[in-house]
């Protein structure tokens, strides 16, 4: 069993697990409105929960875009979310001091996309001790994340999870290939599929990422009817005024919902 699956009780339930939570940590009360109605979801549902949100945006198209309240100011959130609903807490980092700088308050280091063959960033995160998280580059296949794993596995940490978030497909959009998922779960770690990053349509001319809501449900019942381990999606109670990525969030409201249709899905194709 994966450490950081234990902590989310993951066979207990035998459910996926959930990975969710705004894109940033935007002020000093929306991101635990967001934690309390998430936690109180899945705990009816006996979804095992993990709150993510990244303290600080560091890969932002135009210089003018929000990247956060303060690095401890944001940290210190993160972690009194954690404490405060008992659940585990994620985070991006971008650099080797953000490794060292994060661990102490979060449960789950994550590698962003664009990061995830930084051997020097891996090895940080590696050395933590802290289970790593590391979002597959839209330029990578597959396959080729084998080699993100075993550069962890190298620095002594087995406690790492895959994370889809789809393909470049033009300039403009992603597309998912779900053969994907059974692909990297043969490194021997859970692997999740992000239904709304993976919905990004970037390369805007505005410089502002756009995003289509419109099939976040339709990526999500597909990623659980293949078996993923887990589900990340960013929401928000008015993605319309978000700081961050609030194109292609999930409103809040819409989250039990869905939820609850994944659930049956994962019922019906779940081995007996």
């Amino acid at each position: 069993m994966y450490p950081i699956l234990e902590k989310l009780h993951y066979t207990a339930t035998g459910n996926f697990f959930l990975i969710a939570g705004p894109c940033v940590i935007e002020d000093d009360h929306t991101p635990f409105e967001i934690a309390r109605q998430l936690a109180d979801i899945t705990n009816r549902l006996r979804i095992p929960f993990a709150f993510k949100a990244s303290y600080r945006k560091a890969n932002r198209s135009r210089l003018d875009s929000f990247t956060g309240i303060g690095d401890k100011e944001g940290l210190e959130i993160l972690k009194a979310i954690g404490s405060q609903f008992g659940i585990p807490v994620v985070t991006d980092i971008h650099s080797e001091e953000d490794a060292d700088m994060a661990a102490p308050y979060v449960d789950v280091l994550q590698i962003p996309a664009f990061l995830c063959r930084q051997t020097s960033l891996l090895q940080a995160a590696a050395l933590t001790g802290k289970c790593v998280n590391i979002k597959k580059g839209q330029f990578l296949s597959p396959e080729a994340m084998v080699h993100a794993v075993e550069k962890v596995r190298h620095f002594g940490n087995p406690n790492i999870m895959l994370t889809e978030r789809g393909t470049t497909f033009g300039y403009q959009d992603l597309v998912v290939d779900f053969r994907g998922v059974p692909t990297m779960q043969r490194n021997h770690v859970p692997v999740v599929v992000d239904i709304t990053h993976s919905l990004q349509q970037p390369n805007q001319t505005s410089g502002v990422t756009g995003g289509n809501p419109g099939m976040i449900s339709t990526i999500a019942r597909a990623a659980v009817a293949v078996g993923c381990d887990g589900i990340f999606m960013e929401t928000h109670p008015n993605p319309a005024v978000a700081k961050s990525d609030g194109a292609n969030m999930l409103r809040l409201d819409l989250a039990e919902e869905l939820l609850g249709t994944l659930l049956r899905i994962h019922k019906a194709v779940r081995p007996i």
